[in-house]
């Protein structure tokens, strides 16, 4: 079987395929600490894409809530119930080298989802949900691990919980591709998505079985597989709102809490990110490192990232997000000049920025964090597109609008 190298793991690994080359790569960041739990992004995808017969129980796009929500129900305990057994207490880090793009969490030397499994047989560690697990997408909603009737504070909340927003990761390296006897999944060259061939699907579930993320699921009426196909028309430029520009995708383009922020990023022919200080994907994940890939112990490669909610204990972060939890939660909390006008970003156009700078405003005020004192500056964000053309300009600073003195005529 080939190797291939992944860089979240900070080791090349076994994987079925080499390694394919592309133009870009399609990537976002979710900041969990800003949502809300309103499922708008939930129901823009359900609206869109899976309304029909057989796809009643399909959701492409769900937000869960952590630490006892999931779609499949416990699809993450049960996959890292599997690994432990499959390899006993080797399921474990090195120290983190964050200075090294090419292994910036350190070194993983567990197993992954891949190599844990024969290679022959089978070629991904994972299990098929029960019929019962896709039934209640909003299992345990807003249920904290604890109740703390003397009250909480950060920085980690005695009783807490968050929601977890969740999507086909389009990983670098997909489970479900490497599964699929009928190489019905392939990844596009142009922007890294993963689809799927229905006219090759026979529906024998493999992918179900092997996305360590349960995003592939099977429709019964079709007796086909299904997925998130990141809404490549819109990425490709086919949406009219944004005049044949590069679109964010339904689910990132109606998130109300402005958590979301996707785009593409350039890679090189191992996988590794291409370095692009000036893409603001690459700025989050790179530069600062506030923005983690999910169960990066999997050995996908996901390309969707998270920054961790900064009041959930360490231990659990660390657990879902790998050793780089502690310093994305610091680095958000207290977030540098740069930082914390890049964040100003997320969900600003519905077109996909490219690149952007920063034009340094006055100081405008001055609070303590933990402590420290911290000086804020109404710095503005420039966003451009992929030709370097400005689409949006947005500042720190947030304008005050009054409203009128008489508000209706009732």
């Amino acid at each position: 079987m080939p190797e291939v190298y992944n860089w979240h793991l900070g080791r090349p690994m076994r994987y079925r395929h080499e390694g394919g080359e592309r133009d870009r790569q399609f990537a976002a960041v979710f900041n969990i600490n800003r949502c809300i739990g309103c499922q708008t992004c939930t129901m823009a995808c359900k609206s869109t894409w899976t309304f029909s017969p057989g796809q009643e129980l399909m959701w492409w796009n769900n937000v869960e809530t952590k630490p006892f929500g999931g779609y499949p129900d416990a699809w993450d305990v049960r996959l890292l119930e599997k690994l432990e057994a499959a390899n006993p207490g080797g399921q474990v880090w090195d120290a983190a080298s964050p200075e090294d793009r090419r292994a910036p969490y350190g070194r993983f030397d567990g197993k992954t989802v891949f190599e844990t499994a024969d290679g022959f047989e089978k070629m991904v560690t994972g299990y098929l949900p029960d019929e019962k697990d896709w039934h209640a997408p909003n299992a345990f909603e807003d249920h904290a691990n604890r109740f703390s009737p003397e009250g909480t504070s950060l920085p980690e909340h005695t009783g807490w919980f968050f929601y977890l927003q969740r999507i086909c990761n389009h990983c670098t390296y997909p489970a479900c591709l490497a599964a699929c006897p009928r190489d019905a999944i392939y990844k596009r060259e142009e922007d890294g998505i993963v689809l799927l061939d229905q006219s090759r699907c026979r529906g024998y579930r493999k992918c179900v079985e092997a996305c360590p993320y349960k995003k592939a699921m099977y429709r019964p009426t079709t007796r086909t597989s299904e997925k998130c196909i990141a809404c490549f028309p819109r990425v490709e430029g086919h949406e009219p709102l944004t005049d044949g520009q590069p679109t964010e995708t339904r689910c990132m383009s109606v998130c109300v809490g402005k958590i979301r922020l996707q785009g593409l990023v350039d890679v090189e022919a191992d996988g590794t990110w291409a370095e692009d200080p000036a893409n603001p994907l690459y700025y989050l994940v790179h530069e600062e490192q506030v923005a983690l890939p999910l169960y990066p112990q999997f050995g996908t490669q996901p390309n969707i990232y998270y920054i961790p909610p900064r009041w959930v204990p360490r231990a659990y972060l660390r657990q879902m997000f790998g050793p780089g939890a502690d310093r994305a939660v610091e680095r958000y909390t207290k977030p540098s000049r740069q930082l914390r006008a890049v964040l100003q970003l997320f969900r600003t156009t519905q077109r996909i920025v490219f690149s952007y700078e920063v034009i340094e405003g006055p100081r405008y005020a001055e609070i303590t964090v933990d402590g420290e004192k911290v000086e804020l500056f109404d710095d503005t964000v420039v966003g451009y597109d992929a030709e370097g053309r400005e689409i949006v300009r947005v500042s720190v600073q947030e304008p005050i609008h009054e409203r009128p003195g008489k508000l209706n005529s009732i």
